[in-house]
């Protein structure tokens, strides 16, 4: 029974990344790398929004940027916006749970920087503040969704959207996208022309 278990929810996830990588989400995570890539040369930076696992994963891919990835190459300007409790919840008490992230996206961003949103849902009230708050920024938006996209679905200029209702298998697709955009971007700023 366990083992039927565990079989299944790896098809399951299998499934979902055999789904999202097809002619169009392959362009969209190169297009989404190349707008990063384009961020770091103009002197901008990546700022990364997201609750619950989405919050971990946007700490994960800022520590790949920042750290590195698979190569060894300068540190690269990526901030989660999900790490400093004491503007959470300064901001949170406050005024409100929705502005945790708009507030840090208008204090600490700036027009050549890229958000990337994640929400499983694409309804996360404060992602969706903080897409409204880089918008009014000049910042590329990238989100990084599932169901659909939900809201999120047409605030953003790239739009990662795995097609599953499950969010286990979209945070399992999320991370492997991301991990590719660390990929893509190390290649085109460190490798592509050797």
């Amino acid at each position: 029974m366990e083992s039927e278990i565990v079989l299944k929810s790896f098809k399951e996830s299998i499934k979902a990344k055999e789904r999202f990588f097809n002619k169009k989400n392959t362009a969209l995570v190169v297009e989404a790398a190349v707008a990063i890539v384009a961020a770091f040369k103009a002197g901008g930076k990546l700022l990364l929004a997201g609750n619950g696992g989405s919050a971990a994963d946007a700490q994960h891919i800022a520590a790949e940027f920042i750290n590195r990835f698979e190569i060894e190459r300068p540190p690269l300007p990526a901030l989660a916006l999900t790490t400093d409790t004491s503007n959470i919840t300064s901001i949170g008490n406050d005024y409100s749970f929705d502005q945790v992230f708009s507030k840090q996206v208008r204090a600490l961003g700036t027009q050549n920087d890229v958000l990337l949103a994640i929400s499983t849902s694409g309804n996360s009230a404060n992602v969706l503040k903080a897409i409204e708050a880089g918008r009014s920024m000049g910042m590329k938006i990238i989100g990084l969704t599932g169901k659909g996209g939900g809201a999120m679905a047409d605030k953003v200029d790239i739009l990662l959207d795995v097609d599953h209702k499950t969010t286990a298998r979209i945070q399992e697709t999320h991370i492997t996208v991301c991990h590719i955009i660390c990929e893509l971007v190390d290649h085109i700023l460190f490798q592509k022309a050797s």
